[in-house]
């Protein structure tokens, strides 16, 4: 069955180990049910990578290329996904906003072999909490149904007007992976 709800332009951040659910998660919600249209750096028929270890680069590429005109970014959580820099930068570029320009919602989603837990990145935790009170993000498990993930994607689009105040963006950027809280290697 096909989603009858808005359909909007998805920015979709993750860990390449994951490609896999990636995949998977894109090709149901995009292709199958149409919730969203993705824009997405390293997964599906995308395989292109932004070859630099200059973060201002980088993140330019990412505004650019990626970012767009995508108005909500998800963060699909895998194991080691808390521990990547372009995952915080990605982050970063998603929350920065202007006179002239909106940040993109933020939601975190667990992939299915998360199970219930997982380690959030750093910016995501910093703009999130349990109550989902005076915070901009928002964090959950898998999605059961295309109109659950709808109405997530609903609620960070609104954000951007509505909760924007609470956004945490002036952290430092990782500058280098960090190490693993599951695996306990640096990739």
């Amino acid at each position: 069955m096909t989603y009858l709800g808005t359909k909007r332009r998805v920015f979709i951040s993750h860990h390449q180990s994951d490609n896999i659910e990636v995949n998977k998660f894109i090709d149901d919600f995009s292709n199958i049910h149409k919730v969203f249209t993705p824009y997405v750096l390293g997964a599906n028929s995308n395989y292109e990578m932004i070859d630099s270890s200059n973060p201002a680069y980088v993140m330019s590429q990412i505004r650019q290329k990626y970012l767009q005109d995508s108005t909500v970014t998800i963060v699909l959580i895998g194991s080691c996904t808390h521990s990547r820099r372009y995952i915080d930068w990605e982050i970063k570029s998603s929350l920065r906003q202007s006179e002239t320009e909106l940040p993109n919602g933020l939601i975190g989603i667990l992939l299915p072999s998360m199970g219930s837990s997982g380690h959030l990145p750093d910016r995501l935790k910093a703009n999130w909490n349990k109550e989902n009170k005076d915070s901009f993000a928002r964090y959950y498990k898998y999605p059961t149904s295309a109109e659950q993930l709808g109405r997530w994607i609903d609620d960070a689009y609104n954000a951007r007007t509505t909760r924007a105040e609470y956004i945490s963006n002036t952290q430092d950027m990782m500058k280098y992976n960090g190490k693993c809280k599951v695996c306990k290697e640096t990739h």
